[in-house]
């Protein structure tokens, strides 16, 4: 089974007709992740802005 899975890499590392859906759905898959991780990063800020800004809100004077 190891030498199955070098033999294919190998093979696939030297294949250079261009781009393949596999290295397109790596990419995309890594696109998603890094999109995640950096609204996992701003969901901090995000809910802060948000609090601040239904407070300011609440404490405003009505408008006639």
């Amino acid at each position: 089974m190891k030498t199955l899975l070098k033999n294919t890499f190998s093979r696939l590392k030297r294949d250079e007709r261009g781009v393949t859906l596999v290295e397109y759905g790596v990419a995309v898959a890594f696109a998603v992740a890094v999109g995640a991780a950096g609204l996992t990063v701003l969901e901090g800020d995000f809910n802060d802005a948000m609090d601040l800004a239904g407070g300011a809100m609440a404490d405003a004077p009505a408008q006639p």
